[in-house]
């Protein structure tokens, strides 16, 4: 860790808005996704992260945000990814359906795409949703670093016991699999969200390497 380089998750900024894997920018650089239901805290989270109170807007309508968001970090090589949470949206079952195809699709073609942040309230952990993500993530073979929200709503004692149930639900997890507790309220669990995003944005000397090699046979 000591040879990657500071991402500004402070200097982060609105990129673009696309419905489809089409329409989003060039796969090219690196970006981590974050993804959850509605209400799980995603956008608390990305905004805490950032240190920016309306960077990732939320909302009072769950699964409103149907675009896969996308948020520089200093450089358009880097970059955030708001994934669309649809846990609780009043939409017809076959508009959901073709949201899930769109992310599956994202999910698994999107080459600069370094790992999954899954959104989970500490309190719901495990739904439906979230399973069907994780195990997309697994398919994927993505890294996957579950982030337990509202983690203020529990005393400690209980917050790491269900950390430590949904650690145990992953132990036949086939890839590269982390959990976290975490409260934006009270900034808690931010420095090692930010570690696990620092070390999947941030290439190591072997990839640096091959990229350097690629670039001189385009040449």
């Amino acid at each position: 860790m000591s040879d990657r380089i500071t991402i500004k998750f402070n200097a982060a900024q609105f990129l673009t808005s696309a419905p489809t894997l089409k329409h989003c920018p060039p796969d090219t650089g690196a970006e981590v996704a974050f993804a959850g239901r509605s209400n799980a805290g995603k956008s608390s989270a990305i905004n805490t992260l950032t240190q920016q109170k309306k960077l990732a807007r939320t909302s009072k309508t769950p699964g409103r945000t149907q675009l896969i968001n996308f948020f520089t970090l200093g450089e358009e090589q880097t970059r955030l990814v708001d994934l669309p949470g649809y846990g609780f949206a009043k939409v017809p079952l076959e508009q959901k359906l073709e949201w899930q195809k769109h992310l599956a699709k994202y999910l698994e073609e999107r080459k600069s795409l370094k790992g999954l942040v899954l959104v989970s309230d500490i309190r719901h952990p495990l739904q439906e949703f979230d399973r069907m993500m994780i195990q997309w993530a697994e398919d994927s073979q993505m890294p996957l670093h579950i982030l337990l929200t509202k983690a203020d709503k529990l005393k400690k004692g209980p917050a790491k016991n269900t950390m430590l149930d949904v650690k145990r639900a992953l132990k036949d997890f086939q890839g590269e699999a982390s959990v976290q507790t975490f409260s934006a309220l009270k900034k808690e669990g931010l420095d090692q969200l930010k570690s696990r995003l620092t070390e999947w944005l941030t290439p190591d000397e072997a990839d640096q390497a091959i990229e350097e090699l690629i670039d001189q046979d385009s040449e």
